[in-house]
């Protein structure tokens, strides 16, 4: 560390000797290399001898207390930030012995061509004389107004506070508390007739025993908190005799004098704050009165924060109750779920996730949000979720499910809609059969750790989609191989304030590529993320993996809905059938049970007016046999015909005549199923 400065050329060899005379110095600070020269005069004025500085600015702390520092800080950036070529200012510095004394000080700002500022010249001096008499009026007038301004700033900082700890920080951060001259600060909140601190400083100033005090002991705080009245103590003497007790044990954190102000808000007490100062002499009227000013800000911000957050935790507790209690356990599955709330306040909604276990080694695999974020859409979300489960149970196809929960939600009496993603997944084949109502589309991560967009045709989010008439949820059919996972979740995973969806959907790929492969792992990583960021929005995530071993038993029930006019549907359908007959053991025969089942659905699709609904599944026995079901509106039995001349048509029935081992027809209700079964070697 440097003990010289190098002065600059022009600096004067010889000092104007009247500068010394009327207890004037001068400083030369180069605010490239971060050194002041202070000449011997301006020493005098800090009461600092020449050995005690090393040419750094820093070296003067002990002369100048906090409060004064802060604000003469912010004094010099605000002119070298706002382009001014001077500064002025009044402030204390403690001498040696003890005493404060007032001193001036101003500044010339020097800029190079490109208006950078890389140097201050300028005076320092004493101007106690100067202000002990009517003078003195300035420097109160302006302690006055830098006073207010920050009880005026730290109003506006409690503004935005929305939680106890909020309030906490607005007191704490930028440096309010030194701008008001105090050294630390503690806060208690009135709980079942006891005062519990939640705030102390300085940092380590934590007393014993005043974690919890009762409201009738001999404290500061007690006492403002019963006679709704403040406290100031105006000297240690005073503290002491008033407080021996807790006087006693503070002693020696050298506290010259206090302020203890009772938060009240709606006529009653909700707790009490206390300013602790270590050069000051009491207290003016004026300071008691912009205290009490603040006192009154931070009770009812604090007041705010606490019904914000009594909201949050019965909305979450709400929230938490609609949820599934535990998850099932599904052969053959992997799953994990999450849920996170959003910070605070009444900003938690109506996401939601859900794990059907189905029959026949199916699992039915839900994640949804219902609009808003309030306890009403926490409610609708709970009934909706409800219904979709029973939907889903009683053994409806997934396009079906959907529409019956829009329906459900249509007739409530409520204005909200719901996004909703829907996957049935046999878990035996790896057949997964999509769903998506406005939903944002699932991720699928391959066992190597690459993870791809699943793109799911989707169709009109729930209730609206009832409400315009417009319920056909077309299905996506994919295949999971084993150790291949599928995410869903909702908005508030990949939505950032300023971004584009899709730039966050990029990233929650890239933070699944990049995860561990442990599934709880991944979940808790994401749930990390979310909470780094600090969303504005809940987030409901499901995860679901195909387990490479201990997969069910082949053979189940999958089934599929087909439209007319809809190519996609049929190629789902396709592959559907063809993955579950490979799965369930009838590989020799998979060519023949495609091919008939691919001219049932075309017959029905082309014959009929309505969709087809293909249905796949193993009929237990002594014999094995998959069973194909194909289902239409249409009551007309089909009859077999002669091909034509053509070729072309005629030849669907003797098709399934010659390859099923046995086929029919049933009726039901308004229409009928035409059916073949295989049996499986």
């Amino acid at each position: 560390m440097p003990t010289t400065v190098s002065l600059p050329d022009d600096w004067p060899a010889h000092p104007d000797q009247s500068l010394a005379l009327n207890r004037m110095g001068s400083f030369d600070w180069d605010l490239v290399a971060g050194l002041m020269h202070l000449d011997p005069p301006a020493l005098d004025v800090f009461d600092t001898v020449a050995d005690d500085y090393d040419g750094r600015p820093e070296s003067l702390s002990p002369r100048v207390p906090p409060a004064e520092s802060v604000r003469l800080d912010a004094l010099v950036s605000s002119a070298l930030k706002s382009g001014v070529d001077s500064y002025g200012a009044y402030f204390r510095i403690r001498c040696r012995d003890g005493r404060l004394r007032w001193t001036h000080t101003q500044g010339r700002v020097l800029r190079d061509d490109d208006g950078r500022p890389y140097r201050i010249i300028g005076i320092v001096r004493d101007a106690t004389e100067e202000l002990s008499h009517s003078a003195e009026r300035l420097g109160l007038d302006e302690e006055r107004r830098r006073q207010t301004s920050v009880v005026e700033g730290t109003t506006a900082a409690l503004a935005h506070a929305r939680t106890v700890q909020d309030v906490i920080d607005a007191l704490s951060d930028n440096h309010g508390l030194e701008r008001l001259g105090s050294m630390g600060m503690v806060m208690g909140l009135v709980e079942a007739g006891r005062i519990h601190l939640v705030a102390e400083g300085p940092s380590g100033s934590y007393v014993p025993g005043t974690r919890y005090t009762r409201i009738d002991e001999q404290y500061p705080m007690s006492e403002v908190v019963r006679s709704l009245q403040p406290r100031f103590i105006d000297s240690q003497e005073e503290f002491a005799t008033g407080y021996p007790g807790l006087w006693s044990k503070i002693s020696s954190m050298r506290i010259s004098a206090a302020a203890y102000l009772p938060l009240i808000a709606q006529a009653r007490p909700i707790g009490a704050i206390g300013l602790l100062y270590q050069d000051k002499d009491g207290f003016t009227q004026e300071e008691r009165n912009l205290l009490v000013a603040l006192g009154s800000s931070i009770a009812q911000s604090l007041q705010r924060a606490m019904l914000l957050e009594q909201e949050h935790d019965l909305a979450e507790g709400l929230q938490q109750a609609m949820l599934p209690r535990r998850i099932p356990a599904v052969p053959g599955a992997e799953i994990a779920v999450r849920y996170r709330s959003a910070r605070m306040g009444r900003d938690i909604g109506g996401d939601w996730y859900d794990v059907i276990p189905l029959p026949g080694g199916r699992v039915g695999a839900v994640i949804g949000d219902v609009q808003g974020h309030d306890t009403h859409a926490a409610a609708v979300m709970g009934q909706l979720r409800i219904v979709l489960r029973a939907y889903a149970a009683e053994g409806h196809a997934p396009a079906t499910v959907m529409a019956r929960a829009s329906g459900f939600l249509h007739e409530l009496d409520t204005d909200r809609f719901a996004t909703c993603a829907y996957a049935e997944a046999d878990l035996s084949t790896g057949v997964v059969q999509l769903v998506r109502a406005g939903h944002i589309d699932p991720l699928l991560r391959s066992r190597h750790g690459d993870v791809r967009r699943l793109p799911v045709t989707g169709g009109m989010p729930l209730g609206l989609s009832a409400e315009f008439g417009h319920l056909e949820y077309p299905v996506t059919t994919v295949e999971l191989d084993p150790g291949e996972t599928l995410l869903m979740c909702t908005d508030g995973l990949v939505e950032q304030p300023g971004a584009d969806l899709d730039d966050g959907i990029q990233l929650l790929t890239s933070l699944i590529h990049s995860g561990p492969a442990d599934l709880q792992q991944l979940a808790d990583r994401l749930c990390e993320v979310v909470d780094e960021r600090g969303g504005d929005d809940d987030m409901a995530l499901l995860l679901l993996r195909r387990r490479i071993e201990d997969a069910p038993q082949a053979g189940g029930r999958l089934q599929q809905h087909v439209a007319q006019g809809d190519p996609e549907a049929l190629a789902s359908a396709r592959h559907m059938i063809g993955a579950a007959v490979r799965a369930w053991g009838a590989r020799e025969r998979s060519d023949e049970i495609e091919l008939v089942a691919d001219e049932l659905v075309t017959n029905a699709l082309m014959h009929t007016d309505g969709p087809a609904i293909v249905t796949l599944r193993v009929l237990p026995g002594p014999q094995r046999r998959l069973r194909v079901e194909v289902e239409d509106r249409s009551s007309a039995l089909p009859r077999r015909r002669e091909a034509g001349e053509s070729g072309v048509s005629g030849r669907g029935l003797m098709l399934v005549d010659r390859l099923a081992d046995v086929w029919g027809v049933e009726s039901r209700g308004s229409g009928k199923c035409v059916w073949c079964e295989f049996v499986m070697g």
